[in-house]
């Protein structure tokens, strides 16, 4: 889409801090971070919005959450056992669909977001 913030990233026209890059996404580093870790996925194929989605888009958003857990372990914010065998660690992950889904961008996205808790004093309500 010409006019898209996030087709303009996956195109390369427009800078960001990426984490991960294949054929079909990209991960990159939220500009506005909601906790120490904040990272998008987006597709690189332009779906506005997860409501937008059909039935044929089931493998990509199979393989789009897939991505999580390993983009989380590599920033360090992944579910893990501590000795005693108790989980530790751990992320939040959220799409938002539309303006009352609180969606700002319309292309499709998934956040990851982590760390150590509080998040900086800030009020996350997601």
């Amino acid at each position: 889409m010409e006019n898209c913030l996030f087709c303009k990233i996956a195109a390369g026209t427009v800078p960001a801090q990426k984490v991960y890059e294949d054929a079909e996404f990209l991960a990159f580093n939220d500009i506005f971070p909601a906790a120490p870790i904040h990272l998008l996925i987006i597709p690189k194929h332009h779906v506005a919005t997860l409501s937008d989605c059909t039935s044929s888009d089931t493998e990509l958003l199979g393989r789009m959450l897939a991505l999580v857990p390993k983009l989380a372990e590599q920033q360090g914010c992944h579910v893990q056992l501590d000795d005693a065998g108790n989980r530790i660690g751990g992320y939040k992950t959220l799409i938002n669909s539309g303006p009352d889904g609180g969606q700002e961008v319309y292309h499709l996205h998934v956040h990851v977001i982590g760390g150590p808790r509080p998040w900086h004093g800030k009020n996350i309500q997601i």
